[in-house]
Protein backbone atom coordinates (compact mmCIF):
# COMPACT_ATOMS: atom_id res chain seq x y z
CA UNK A 1 0.00 0.00 0.00
CA UNK A 2 1.57 3.28 -0.98
CA UNK A 3 0.48 6.47 0.44
CA UNK A 4 -0.35 9.89 -1.51
CA UNK A 5 2.63 12.07 -2.13
CA UNK A 6 2.85 14.34 0.76
CA UNK A 7 3.44 17.19 -1.02
CA UNK A 8 -0.15 17.81 -2.15
CA UNK A 9 -0.51 21.86 -3.53
CA UNK A 10 1.94 24.35 -3.70
CA UNK A 11 2.57 27.26 -1.07
CA UNK A 12 -0.16 29.26 0.07
CA UNK A 13 0.63 33.26 -0.66
CA UNK A 14 -1.54 34.19 2.45
CA UNK A 15 1.15 32.46 4.26
CA UNK A 16 4.63 34.55 5.16
CA UNK A 17 8.11 32.87 6.06
CA UNK A 18 8.72 32.18 10.19
CA UNK A 19 11.47 33.88 11.66
CA UNK A 20 14.71 32.58 10.90
CA UNK A 21 16.13 30.61 14.20
CA UNK A 22 12.80 29.82 15.85
CA UNK A 23 11.25 27.48 13.39
CA UNK A 24 12.49 24.07 13.97
CA UNK A 25 10.42 22.74 10.80
CA UNK A 26 12.21 24.51 8.39
CA UNK A 27 15.63 22.74 7.00
CA UNK A 28 18.62 25.54 7.33
CA UNK A 29 19.89 24.59 4.15
CA UNK A 30 19.91 22.53 1.01
CA UNK A 31 23.62 21.63 -0.21
CA UNK A 32 23.29 19.23 -3.48
CA UNK A 33 26.81 16.83 -2.83
CA UNK A 34 26.11 14.62 -5.20
CA UNK A 35 23.11 15.32 -7.71
CA UNK A 36 23.18 11.54 -8.80
CA UNK A 37 21.78 10.53 -5.49
CA UNK A 38 18.54 11.76 -5.37
CA UNK A 39 16.18 9.43 -3.45
CA UNK A 40 16.55 8.33 0.13
CA UNK A 41 14.73 5.10 1.83
CA UNK A 42 13.69 5.57 5.46
CA UNK A 43 12.88 1.97 7.51
CA UNK A 44 10.56 2.86 10.11
CA UNK A 45 8.44 0.01 10.69
CA UNK A 46 9.35 -1.43 13.98
CA UNK A 47 7.60 -2.10 16.98
CA UNK A 48 9.86 0.20 19.14
CA UNK A 49 9.41 -2.09 21.86
CA UNK A 50 12.30 -0.52 24.57
CA UNK A 51 9.70 2.62 24.54
CA UNK A 52 6.42 0.87 25.76
CA UNK A 53 3.90 1.61 26.96
CA UNK A 54 4.25 4.67 25.06
CA UNK A 55 5.10 2.92 21.85
CA UNK A 56 2.05 0.52 22.13
CA UNK A 57 -0.08 3.48 20.83
CA UNK A 58 2.36 5.95 18.61
CA UNK A 59 5.56 4.71 16.71
CA UNK A 60 8.66 5.51 18.44
CA UNK A 61 9.58 7.77 15.20
CA UNK A 62 7.30 9.79 16.80
CA UNK A 63 8.70 10.62 20.11
CA UNK A 64 9.27 14.45 20.67
CA UNK A 65 11.95 16.41 20.16
CA UNK A 66 11.25 19.06 22.27
CA UNK A 67 7.87 19.98 19.73
CA UNK A 68 8.88 18.10 16.73
CA UNK A 69 9.30 13.92 16.03
CA UNK A 70 12.12 12.09 15.72
CA UNK A 71 10.99 11.14 12.03
CA UNK A 72 11.29 14.73 10.83
CA UNK A 73 14.55 15.23 12.27
CA UNK A 74 15.50 12.77 9.49
CA UNK A 75 13.87 13.79 6.94
CA UNK A 76 15.17 17.45 7.16
CA UNK A 77 18.68 15.97 7.55
CA UNK A 78 18.02 14.12 4.01
CA UNK A 79 16.39 17.30 2.79
CA UNK A 80 19.67 19.64 3.97
CA UNK A 81 21.77 17.08 2.00
CA UNK A 82 20.02 17.99 -1.74
CA UNK A 83 17.46 14.78 -1.34
CA UNK A 84 13.79 15.57 -2.42
CA UNK A 85 12.43 12.00 -3.21
CA UNK A 86 11.71 10.03 0.20
CA UNK A 87 9.83 6.60 1.00
CA UNK A 88 9.12 5.95 4.50
CA UNK A 89 8.67 1.79 5.23
CA UNK A 90 6.19 1.52 7.37
CA UNK A 91 3.60 -0.73 9.05
CA UNK A 92 -0.44 -1.15 10.09
CA UNK A 93 0.47 0.51 13.10
CA UNK A 94 2.02 3.82 12.05
CA UNK A 95 -0.54 5.35 10.05
CA UNK A 96 0.26 8.77 11.81
CA UNK A 97 3.11 9.60 10.38
CA UNK A 98 1.87 9.78 7.16
CA UNK A 99 -0.97 12.03 8.78
CA UNK A 100 2.17 14.62 10.22
CA UNK A 101 3.06 15.16 6.85
CA UNK A 102 0.54 15.66 4.92
CA UNK A 103 -1.77 19.07 5.04
CA UNK A 104 -4.44 20.01 7.79
CA UNK A 105 -6.28 22.96 6.02
CA UNK A 106 -8.68 23.35 8.93
CA UNK A 107 -5.76 23.78 11.30
CA UNK A 108 -3.80 26.12 9.37
CA UNK A 109 -7.26 27.78 8.48
CA UNK A 110 -7.84 28.15 12.51
CA UNK A 111 -4.23 29.40 13.04
CA UNK A 112 -4.51 31.93 10.51
CA UNK A 113 -7.74 33.06 12.49
CA UNK A 114 -5.95 33.45 15.70
CA UNK A 115 -3.15 35.48 13.85
CA UNK A 116 -0.56 32.86 14.11
CA UNK A 117 0.75 33.39 11.00
CA UNK A 118 4.45 31.62 11.98
CA UNK A 119 2.40 28.52 13.36
CA UNK A 120 0.35 27.91 10.52
CA UNK A 121 3.13 28.10 7.91
CA UNK A 122 5.09 25.86 10.43
CA UNK A 123 2.23 23.25 9.71
CA UNK A 124 2.15 23.88 6.17
CA UNK A 125 5.79 23.12 5.29
CA UNK A 126 5.40 20.08 6.73
CA UNK A 127 3.57 18.80 3.49
CA UNK A 128 6.24 20.83 1.37
CA UNK A 129 9.82 19.16 2.70
CA UNK A 130 10.08 16.47 0.21
CA UNK A 131 7.91 14.36 -1.99
CA UNK A 132 7.76 11.47 0.53
CA UNK A 133 5.69 8.51 -0.33
CA UNK A 134 4.96 5.23 1.96
CA UNK A 135 4.70 1.43 2.01
CA UNK A 136 4.09 -0.83 4.14
CA UNK A 137 6.45 -4.11 5.08
CA UNK A 138 3.71 -6.40 5.63
CA UNK A 139 5.79 -8.64 8.01
CA UNK A 140 8.49 -7.52 10.61
CA UNK A 141 11.12 -9.97 8.38
CA UNK A 142 14.48 -7.49 9.39
CA UNK A 143 15.76 -4.10 8.16
CA UNK A 144 17.02 -5.85 5.14
CA UNK A 145 13.40 -7.02 3.93
CA UNK A 146 12.35 -3.58 4.51
CA UNK A 147 15.05 -2.25 2.24
CA UNK A 148 14.04 -4.41 -0.28
CA UNK A 149 10.89 -3.16 -0.27
CA UNK A 150 12.00 -0.20 -2.04
CA UNK A 151 13.34 -1.94 -5.20
CA UNK A 152 10.40 -0.77 -7.23
CA UNK A 153 10.35 3.11 -6.20
CA UNK A 154 14.37 3.31 -5.90
CA UNK A 155 14.72 1.88 -9.57
CA UNK A 156 18.25 1.55 -11.20
CA UNK A 157 19.87 5.07 -9.19
CA UNK A 158 22.14 4.94 -6.40
CA UNK A 159 20.21 5.91 -2.77
CA UNK A 160 20.16 6.44 0.71
CA UNK A 161 19.04 4.88 3.78
CA UNK A 162 18.88 6.92 7.29
CA UNK A 163 17.20 4.35 9.82
CA UNK A 164 14.26 6.65 11.60
CA UNK A 165 15.22 6.16 14.92
CA UNK A 166 18.79 7.87 14.64
CA UNK A 167 19.40 11.47 14.36
CA UNK A 168 22.69 12.52 12.84
CA UNK A 169 23.60 16.37 13.92
CA UNK A 170 24.55 18.42 11.37
CA UNK A 171 28.16 18.61 13.04
CA UNK A 172 28.81 15.03 11.97
CA UNK A 173 28.71 15.91 8.57
CA UNK A 174 27.23 12.22 7.76
CA UNK A 175 25.24 12.11 4.51
CA UNK A 176 27.68 14.66 2.92
CA UNK A 177 30.29 12.26 3.61
CA UNK A 178 28.37 9.11 2.16
CA UNK A 179 27.55 10.97 -0.80
CA UNK A 180 31.29 12.86 -1.73
CA UNK A 181 32.31 8.58 -0.98
CA UNK A 182 29.97 7.70 -3.67
CA UNK A 183 31.17 10.66 -5.92
CA UNK A 184 34.65 9.52 -5.55
CA UNK A 185 34.02 5.30 -5.92
CA UNK A 186 31.02 5.05 -7.99
CA UNK A 187 30.27 2.81 -5.37
CA UNK A 188 28.18 2.23 -2.22
CA UNK A 189 29.44 3.48 1.45
CA UNK A 190 28.19 3.06 5.40
CA UNK A 191 28.62 5.26 7.79
CA UNK A 192 30.97 3.94 10.18
CA UNK A 193 31.85 5.00 14.74
CA UNK A 194 33.94 3.83 16.99
CA UNK A 195 32.07 1.82 19.68
CA UNK A 196 32.67 0.25 22.89
CA UNK A 197 29.87 -2.34 22.45
CA UNK A 198 30.47 -4.23 18.99
CA UNK A 199 28.05 -6.58 20.10
CA UNK A 200 25.22 -4.29 19.24
CA UNK A 201 26.28 -3.15 15.76
CA UNK A 202 27.62 -4.55 12.97
CA UNK A 203 31.38 -4.13 12.68
CA UNK A 204 33.87 -3.82 9.83
CA UNK A 205 37.21 -4.73 9.07
CA UNK A 206 38.80 -1.62 7.38
CA UNK A 207 42.06 -0.90 5.06
CA UNK A 208 42.95 2.79 5.23
CA UNK A 209 42.74 5.04 2.04
CA UNK A 210 44.49 8.12 1.65
CA UNK A 211 41.30 9.91 3.00
CA UNK A 212 41.28 9.62 7.22
CA UNK A 213 37.08 9.90 6.84
CA UNK A 214 37.64 7.17 4.58
CA UNK A 215 37.97 3.58 4.76
CA UNK A 216 37.40 0.31 2.91
CA UNK A 217 35.34 -2.19 4.04
CA UNK A 218 36.97 -6.03 3.58
CA UNK A 219 34.31 -7.80 5.87
CA UNK A 220 31.58 -7.50 7.85
CA UNK A 221 30.30 -9.26 11.15
CA UNK A 222 27.14 -9.02 12.50
CA UNK A 223 26.85 -7.88 16.43
CA UNK A 224 29.89 -9.91 17.06
CA UNK A 225 30.98 -11.12 20.56
CA UNK A 226 33.69 -8.24 21.57
CA UNK A 227 36.80 -10.73 21.58
CA UNK A 228 35.72 -11.46 17.80
CA UNK A 229 35.20 -7.77 16.65
CA UNK A 230 36.89 -7.24 13.55
CA UNK A 231 37.69 -3.60 14.84
CA UNK A 232 35.49 -1.23 17.16
CA UNK A 233 34.26 0.55 13.79
CA UNK A 234 30.14 0.24 13.74
CA UNK A 235 27.99 1.10 11.05
CA UNK A 236 25.62 3.60 12.48
CA UNK A 237 22.35 3.90 10.87
CA UNK A 238 23.56 5.93 7.32
CA UNK A 239 23.50 3.45 4.15
CA UNK A 240 24.15 4.83 0.81
CA UNK A 241 23.63 1.71 -2.06
CA UNK A 242 24.31 1.33 -4.94
CA UNK A 243 21.17 -0.95 -6.80
CA UNK A 244 23.20 -3.84 -6.66
CA UNK A 245 21.84 -4.25 -2.94
CA UNK A 246 18.53 -5.24 -4.08
CA UNK A 247 19.64 -8.29 -6.01
CA UNK A 248 21.95 -9.48 -3.11
CA UNK A 249 18.70 -8.74 -0.35
CA UNK A 250 16.66 -11.07 -2.45
CA UNK A 251 19.72 -14.05 -2.51
CA UNK A 252 20.26 -13.48 1.30
CA UNK A 253 18.82 -16.34 3.16
CA UNK A 254 16.61 -15.55 6.69
CA UNK A 255 19.01 -15.42 9.66
CA UNK A 256 17.94 -14.93 13.74
CA UNK A 257 14.77 -14.78 14.25
CA UNK A 258 13.64 -15.46 10.42
CA UNK A 259 14.87 -12.24 9.76
CA UNK A 260 16.76 -11.29 6.33
CA UNK A 261 19.87 -9.07 7.68
CA UNK A 262 21.31 -6.28 5.65
CA UNK A 263 24.77 -6.95 7.03
CA UNK A 264 24.50 -10.31 5.68
CA UNK A 265 23.23 -8.81 2.01
CA UNK A 266 26.40 -6.61 3.02
CA UNK A 267 28.48 -9.37 2.67
CA UNK A 268 27.73 -10.72 -0.50
CA UNK A 269 27.86 -7.26 -1.82
CA UNK A 270 31.60 -6.99 -1.27
CA UNK A 271 32.25 -10.14 -3.53
CA UNK A 272 30.91 -7.74 -6.37
CA UNK A 273 31.71 -4.43 -6.03
CA UNK A 274 34.24 -2.15 -3.33
CA UNK A 275 32.26 -1.34 0.03
CA UNK A 276 33.59 1.79 1.91
CA UNK A 277 33.29 3.61 5.39
CA UNK A 278 32.91 7.39 6.17
CA UNK A 279 34.46 7.13 9.76
CA UNK A 280 32.90 10.23 11.96
CA UNK A 281 33.27 10.77 15.87
CA UNK A 282 30.19 12.66 17.24
CA UNK A 283 26.88 13.86 16.65
CA UNK A 284 24.68 11.03 16.96
CA UNK A 285 21.49 9.81 19.05
CA UNK A 286 19.63 6.61 18.73
CA UNK A 287 16.77 7.99 20.06
CA UNK A 288 15.74 4.07 20.43
CA UNK A 289 17.35 3.71 23.98
CA UNK A 290 16.18 6.46 26.41
CA UNK A 291 19.35 7.77 28.07
CA UNK A 292 20.14 8.83 24.20
CA UNK A 293 16.97 10.35 23.76
CA UNK A 294 16.94 11.96 26.77
CA UNK A 295 20.58 13.76 25.86
CA UNK A 296 19.27 14.39 22.27
CA UNK A 297 16.11 16.50 23.84
CA UNK A 298 18.48 18.47 25.80
CA UNK A 299 20.61 18.75 23.25
CA UNK A 300 18.56 20.15 20.37
CA UNK A 301 16.84 22.57 23.25
CA UNK A 302 20.20 24.39 24.18
CA UNK A 303 20.36 24.73 20.59
CA UNK A 304 17.24 26.29 19.82
CA UNK A 305 16.82 30.55 20.25
CA UNK A 306 14.03 30.24 22.30
CA UNK A 307 14.73 27.59 24.83
CA UNK A 308 18.76 27.80 25.65
CA UNK A 309 18.31 30.11 28.14
CA UNK A 310 15.95 28.50 30.22
CA UNK A 311 17.41 25.40 29.43
CA UNK A 312 20.83 26.26 30.82
CA UNK A 313 19.26 27.86 33.86
CA UNK A 314 17.67 24.67 34.47
CA UNK A 315 20.79 22.18 34.00
CA UNK A 316 22.86 24.78 36.07
CA UNK A 317 20.01 24.50 38.94
CA UNK A 318 19.51 20.43 38.88
CA UNK A 319 23.59 20.52 38.55
CA UNK A 320 23.87 22.13 41.62
CA UNK A 321 20.93 20.56 43.80
CA UNK A 322 22.39 17.14 42.86
CA UNK A 323 25.46 18.32 43.76
CA UNK A 324 27.35 16.99 40.48
CA UNK A 325 29.79 19.81 39.67
CA UNK A 326 31.94 18.44 43.05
Amino acid sequence: MEAVNARSRPPSDELSTPTAGKNPTVPKHTVRVNPTVRKAVIPAAGLGTRFLPYTKAVPKEMLPIVDQPVIQYVIEEAVNSGIDDILIITSRHKKVMEDHFDRFPELEAALLDMGKVDEAEQVRRLSDLADIHFVRQGEALGLGHAIGRARSHVGDAPFLVLLGDDIMHERAGVLPGLLRAHERTGESAVALMTTDDPSSYGCAAVQPTDDDTLVRITGLVEKPDPEDAPSNLAIMGRYLFTPTIFEEIERTEPGVGGEIQITDAMVRLLERESLHGFVFGEGRFDTGKKADYLRCVVEMALERDDLGPAMRAIIADVARRENLLG
